[in-house]
């Protein structure tokens, strides 16, 4: 499945003009509150028709200015979850699921009721109706809903974004499986990037209704020159490592290239290849291999790219086996070091460092 969307719609105060192609996979809409990122959902999904442009799923039209075609919603097959569950409150899980099956019944390749329940880990919840639910659950239970529709494209508009953090852990690994386990194609929409860094295999960034960057995940979260207006404290390189070991201080041992990353014990057998999300200012950088320290981790790479901010500080990109970290400096430090693009350096950062939720099983 290829998604292509290419709009420009005028609001008062507002103007969204973005293009992008979207392969297989998770991409994600990523940037700040007010940035399109629903605007573009909606049109996608048909619940807007914009001024000019054209959005193709598979190659078929569903709306294009120049030819007059506009798809309805209904017709577009196109799986929707909103922030909020949406359940109908007098249904049982069951039935809220079998109504989503319902548009179904005449499609090829839909998913059968067991494999989602299973999928999502509903079982125990089928008997219950939405007032018995956590928010947790309520979104499970919406996007099985939007499964069983049989979808040839699933929009995902900030479904996380009403939980709070226990609840965004409890359910980031049944959308890991959603991702990995099945072939229906996502968007999904965040501002929130330990979200984004976890699932997406593509990010689209948006920035006051423009297009900002769209690439590979690995390659957009390590552009040193897109987290700035997404707010530096958000700035962090994504690596994919593979798990080596678990240790009995409570340690797990993950491989990157010929380095070795120590983090809090991760539920993954060895083997198991894992996203891990380093925030740019949990990193330092040293230009001798440190010694007598209590940081654990200490990457052995290459600077790549040194880029100034609008103060005092500097980001600074290392390339690590051929993936990247950053490194949010000072420019006090930079020239304290004589740090310069080509040169041979060391990142270093605590285990203690990486939070739960920027660690991921990895979908590619």
């Amino acid at each position: 499945m290829t998604l292509s969307v290419s709009v420009k719609h005028r609001f008062s105060g507002f103007d969204l003009d973005v293009g992008f192609d979207a392969p297989a996979g998770v991409t994600a809409l990523f940037g700040r509150s007010g940035s399109g990122k629903t605007t573009v959902v909606q049109t996608i999904a048909g619940l807007l028709r914009p001024d000019a442009g054209q959005v193709l799923v598979n190659g078929k039209a569903m709306f294009d200015s120049a030819t007059g075609v506009w798809v309805p919603p209904a017709k577009r097959r196109i799986g929707y979850v909103f922030q909020e569950g949406r359940l109908f409150p007098h249904m049982s899980v069951r039935h809220n699921l079998r109504y989503g099956a319902w548009f179904a019944k005449r499609r090829q390749g839909a998913a059968s009721f067991d494999h989602v329940v299973d999928l999502l880990g509903i079982a125990p919840l089928l008997d219950r109706r939405p007032a018995a639910l956590s928010g947790g659950e309520k979104q499970r239970v919406a996007i099985g809903r939007a499964l069983l529709s049989a979808p040839d494209l699933l929009l995902m508009d900030e479904p996380l974004a009403a939980l709070d953090e226990a609840r965004k852990l409890e359910i980031l690994p049944y959308l890991e499986r959603l991702r990995d386990e099945t072939a229906i194609p996502m968007i999904y929409v965040s501002h929130t990037v330990a979200e984004i860094a976890r699932l997406a295999t593509t990010i689209v960034v948006l920035n006051n209704g423009k297009l900002l960057r769209s690439g590979p995940a690995s390659e957009v979260l390590g552009d040193p020159a897109v987290p700035f207006p997404l707010g530096v404290r958000g700035a962090g390189a994504l690596l994919t490592t593979q798990v080596v070991a678990h240790h009995d201080d409570g340690l797990s041992e993950l491989a990157i290239g010929a380095g070795r990353l120590y983090l809090p014990r991760i539920n993954a057998v060895a083997g198991a290849q894992i996203r891990v999300r380093i925030a740019a200012q949990d990193v330092v950088l040293a230009t001798r291999k440190p010694d007598h320290i209590s940081a654990l981790n200490i990457l052995e790479g290459t600077v790549a790219d040194v880029r100034e901010g609008d103060g005092p500080g500097v980001m600074v990109s290392v390339r690590v086996d051929g993936q990247t970290v950053l490194a949010r400096i000072t420019r006090r430090s930079r020239d304290a070091l004589g740090l310069r693009i080509g040169m041979a350096c060391y990142a270093i950062t605590k285990s203690v460092a990486v939070a739960r939720d920027d660690i991921g099983i990895s979908g590619g």
